[in-house]
């Protein structure tokens, strides 16, 4: 498939597209005859796993090696566990950081809901 389709079909920029593939995370692409990137079927998936990766707070480096070690069939179990673990951890952590920040906002709101009531400036809309 041409890289349009690709575009459209994972939302990912033709920029973005040529970037993975400079940083090795789309190896599979051959050139036509013509010069233009042709691209497997199975680039649809390969690109949503980076993507969903890249959410996760996996770096581009981290996703290289796991697409290394899927393609040569060489998971260290271990090793990726233990890297499981960590980004689990983060996002944890980032969890607790949203939470936090939820509570400041609401009692905020709160604040300034109560002091306009005092004020008499409520206008019943949140």
């Amino acid at each position: 498939m041409r890289i349009a389709e690709l575009e459209r079909r994972t939302g990912v920029s033709r920029h973005g597209l040529r970037y993975y593939e400079r940083e090795g995370l789309l190896t599979e692409v051959r050139r036509s005859a013509n010069n233009y990137r042709d691209y497997p079927e199975q680039a649809v998936e390969r690109v949503r796993m980076v993507c969903e990766l890249k959410a996760l707070g996996f770096s581009l480096r981290e996703i290289r090696e796991l697409l290394e070690a899927l393609r040569t069939d060489r998971i260290d179990c271990l090793e990726g566990a233990r890297v499981m673990a960590q980004k689990r951890a983060r996002v944890e952590r980032r969890i607790a950081e949203l939470s936090r920040v939820r509570d400041l906002l609401a009692a905020e709101q709160q604040r300034l809901e109560d002091s306009a009531r005092c004020h008499g400036l409520a206008d019943e809309s949140p």
